[in-house]
């Protein structure tokens, strides 16, 4: 072995090369489909406005749950305590009282449970109007079937609507269209219910400008305008497929105002009326009877609004009943001008 050190070199690893996969040709990704960005001129329908939903917290809600609950319980405890002394004076009259409390709470429990089915009906109604609205509007296959599938589970207890129903399952696998499968549904199940819409929106208008025109008092006016306005709301939803009550009578109502505020309704009514005062039609009549006129159209404008809430397939602009005609049917029922 020699002592001699070796001088330094340079070494050059060569590095093995991975083999490179072979290219894969590029391949076309399916079951992506993409929703047309629609404008708010391009829409065909537009469906009512829903009620605006708060996220915080309710201090009001809270309060109110908590007192309904203490009077509950303690309308319970008095029930019971009621019922116990009932069976310790006679136990005859025990099982009467106790058979009576059960009544009355069979009755609370009935009406409760139509309350919350009246509200869910409701709700069933604003779902079918936004899925109608979307397959109207992008001619969407799954809405459209949503919609459809909605709304004949809607109308399958109505007698009204068994006709309808044989004719739409008929034709309906023939429409592969989402617009047209909406437009079949609606020519069958909805739309000849227009014409009684009218129907009760006229008569209700008449017996508003009749009823202010007779009362006494702006009080009895008030009462009467709010009183004729629920009934009409409650028969439109009765009509549509609604299941009105106390609660959903309300939660409607508030709808129909929401609707006539982002609408421009009550502006339009003013328009209206100032279009026939300057005719010169309501100067013809007495000074009630223009009152009772006045009234009478607005309450066709909320008649025409809860007509928009309740149908669940929302109607074109150029197809929906306006104002004016509504308004020609009260203006004709004015009297004759007088000759001097």
């Amino acid at each position: 072995m020699s002592d001699k050190p070796r001088n330094p070199q340079a070494f050059v690893l060569e590095q093995e090369q991975p083999d490179e996969p072979p290219a894969r040709k590029p391949r076309a990704m399916t079951g992506i489909t993409f929703e047309p960005e629609l404008d708010e001129g391009d829409l065909i329908v537009m469906p009512p406005a829903p009620l605006a939903r708060s996220r915080r917290f309710h201090w009001g809600t809270l309060l109110i749950g908590a007192l309904f609950t203490l009077v509950s319980m303690w309308a319970g405890l008095a029930v019971t305590k009621l019922v116990e002394d009932f069976f310790t004076r006679s136990p005859a009259l025990g099982w009467v009282a106790l058979g009576v409390a059960s009544v009355a709470a069979l009755a609370a429990l009935v009406i409760i449970s139509r309350e919350i089915w009246a509200l869910a009906r409701l709700r069933q109604i604003e779902h079918i109007q936004i899925d109608a609205a979307h397959a109207i509007n992008a001619d969407d296959t799954r809405a459209a079937n949503r919609a459809v599938e909605n709304l004949k589970s809607l109308y399958a207890s109505r007698s009204d609507a068994q006709l309808g129903l044989r004719e739409l399952k008929q034709y309906e696998s023939d429409i592969l269209d989402g617009r047209d499968r909406v437009k079949l549904a609606e020519r069958h199940l909805v739309s000849w219910r227009d014409a009684e819409a009218h129907r009760i929106i006229a008569h209700a208008a008449r017996r508003i400008t009749f009823l202010t025109t007779v009362a006494p008092t702006a009080a009895l006016d008030i009462l009467f305008v709010a009183a004729q306005n629920l009934r009409m709301m409650r028969e439109l939803a009765t009509l549509y497929g609604g299941r009105p009550s106390t609660l959903a009578t309300l939660r409607l109502a508030r709808m129909v105002l929401s609707h006539l505020a982002l609408t421009g309704g009550i502006a339009l009514s003013d328009n209206l009326v100032q279009h026939v005062v300057g005719r010169g039609l309501l100067g013809r009549l007495s000074a009630r009877f223009g009152e009772g006129t006045v009234n009478g159209i607005l309450t066709a404008r909320v008649g025409l609004a809860a007509r928009d809430v309740c149908r669940p397939i929302p109607q074109e602009a150029s197809a929906k009943e306006t104002l004016g005609s509504l308004m020609k049917e009260l203006v004709s029922s004015a009297p004759p001008e007088k000759e001097e």
